[in-house]
């Protein structure tokens, strides 16, 4: 089911998942606005899409601001006669442990990811819902949103809140026939560079090699291509029952997440005190208690990443 004749703005689409996206949207013919902070980074993205066979133009602005959002939206109407496809990409990390993480850092990373997704929404719903368009709203979240990770309280706190974001806007844009839905993308990103568990599966990849099966298959880890299929669809006319949903997708690995749910309910007439919860809370929730963050299966040996070799060994 192709996306010809549709049109589709990307944030943060200069490079990485976003470029990624951008592309295999193309490639099933949509129109893509590019979008990034970085000119050159912007116009090159441009360019490869275009050598592909594609269309796309670039708007080069920050996410986060009521005006970059319209200025987005402009860019697709302006060029391309309309908007059927919103994917709010664009992201900063700003990673700290709490007692080091500053308000800037905060505050920078809501503004991009979270602030960035709910302005840029609003403005292609407030599009779609003028213009009758039955228009597709792709978020992008993380494990870390869903799970928590040591040292991005910032970032799990923006990704968290898109998904309670889509979840409302499911409901807010049914009548109207827009869906929202947020991707949960695992894939080799700069970020991911950075962590030695990785290693192996990152350097493959960037050999041009395919990730070792226990990264693609045990992890659910692999490429940005692999991402990009689950936004093209959720993005085309197959995808229109689809709404409210988290949806994971990394390696050979495909997740549909839940929505929470009470682990476990117990009543007491009269409701729970203090003196109650004290002797009853352990015998009744003790065995119940939900984990957090996200356990790694261990690397089996040949996948183990290299020990860094002294300075003076690496001179010689």
């Amino acid at each position: 089911m192709s996306l010809s004749g549709k049109v589709a703005i990307v944030t943060g689409s200069g490079r990485g998942l976003g470029l990624a996206y951008a592309r295999e949207l193309a490639r099933q013919g949509a129109a893509v606005v590019i979008n990034d902070v970085d000119a050159g980074v912007a116009a090159e993205a441009v360019q490869t899409i275009e050598a592909d066979g594609g269309r796309a133009v670039a708007v080069v602005a920050p996410v986060g601001s009521t005006e970059s959002a319209k200025a987005l939206v402009a860019a697709a109407v302006e060029n391309f006669g309309g908007l059927d496809i919103l994917v709010t990409n664009a992201g900063i990390l700003r990673d700290k442990s709490l007692l080091k993480m500053t308000d800037e850092d905060f505050d920078l990373v809501i503004n991009v990811h979270l602030k960035g997704t709910f302005t840029c929404a609003r403005e292609a719903f407030a599009y779609f819902k003028e213009n009758g368009i039955a228009g597709r709203i792709i978020t992008i979240g993380s494990p870390t949103g869903q799970r928590g990770n040591f040292g991005q309280t910032n970032y799990a706190a923006a990704k968290a809140g898109i998904v309670g974001m889509v979840r409302t806007w499911a409901l807010e844009m049914k009548k109207a026939g827009v869906t929202a839905n947020a991707v949960i993308p695992v894939a080799a990103t700069a970020m991911t560079k950075t962590v030695p568990y990785f290693q192996k599966a990152v350097e493959a990849d960037e050999r041009g090699e395919a990730m070792p099966a226990f990264f693609r298959h045990e992890l659910g880890f692999g490429t940005a291509d692999d991402v990009a299929g689950l936004i093209a669809f959720l993005a085309s006319d197959a995808a229109a029952g689809i709404t409210g949903q988290a949806i994971g997708a990394g390696g050979d690995r495909l997740q549909l997440w839940t929505h929470p749910e009470a682990a476990a309910t117990e009543y007491r007439e009269g409701g729970w005190g203090y003196a109650d919860l004290v002797e009853n809370f352990g015998k009744l929730f003790g065995d119940k208690l939900q984990s957090v963050g996200e356990e790694f299966l261990p690397l089996p040996e040949d996948l183990k990443p290299e020990a860094a070799q002294p300075a003076a060994a690496q001179a010689r």
